[in-house]
């Protein structure tokens, strides 16, 4: 069985871009998530989960690292780790959790709020991403396997966590395609229930591999 439209593997290649704001307090830092763009919300949030996220399977953000050891408001900054922005659909939505989750911190602080040093001021950043084709190419189960145990973890990040943000909405994309080309709804059923703040990125990819290498013979030879 093979695929109509093969499914094309690319890579994500992010820079970082300097915005000039800084934020010295967490009703500063308020004022700068309510105003910034979609790049500076998934600097701030995905390019944490891709830098780290092969070392320590534990999801987390540059806010949330902020606040906890910067500004030390251990209990915003275990509120701020706690979103889950897996769960979102658009930047729009994860800024907009981060947004009551620190407009709620600020409301419950009792007493003048900290304003760090100089130095220790964050910074705002953007992220230009650019969508890179790999060479991979896969139009059937076996292929998939093949090139998915190949390709790098920024691969792998942009098709299971980027994917979610961008239609269809909420879905990754290995799970679509193989929906798409084969009517296969179980891979994405399976996909669906794995929480992928609980894998390093390298056991995320062996744990996918196993989920179609599960398939029955007659699915994929179908």
């Amino acid at each position: 069985m093979k695929a109509k439209e093969p499914f094309l593997f690319r890579t994500r290649l992010t820079l970082p871009e300097v915005t000039g704001r800084k934020a010295f307090s967490v009703a500063e830092l308020l004022d700068g998530v309510r105003e910034a763009d979609d790049e500076v919300i998934y600097y701030h949030t995905h390019r944490f989960i891709k830098q780290y996220h092969h070392l320590v399977p534990e999801g987390a953000n540059d806010f949330a690292y902020w606040v906890t050891n910067i500004v030390q408001a251990d209990r915003l900054g275990e509120e701020l780790t706690a979103i889950d922005i897996v769960r979102y659909n658009s930047l729009a939505g994860i800024r907009e959790a981060f947004v009551r989750t620190l407009e709620r911190g600020i409301a419950e602080t009792q007493g003048p709020m900290r304003v760090v040093a100089p130095g220790r001021e964050f910074h705002f950043m953007r992220a230009v991403r650019f969508s890179v084709p790999t060479r991979c190419s896969a139009s059937d189960y076996r292929t998939f396997i093949e090139c998915l145990r190949n390709v790098s973890v920024s691969s792998l990040y942009l098709h299971v966590f980027e994917a979610r943000l961008r239609p269809p909405y909420g879905v990754d994309d290995f799970s679509n395609w193989f929906s798409k080309e084969f009517g296969d709804e179980e891979i994405g059923k399976e996909l669906s229930r794995l929480d992928p703040y609980s894998y390093t990125l390298e056991g995320l990819r062996k744990r996918i591999i196993r989920i179609i290498e599960a398939r029955p013979p007659e699915v994929k030879n179908a």
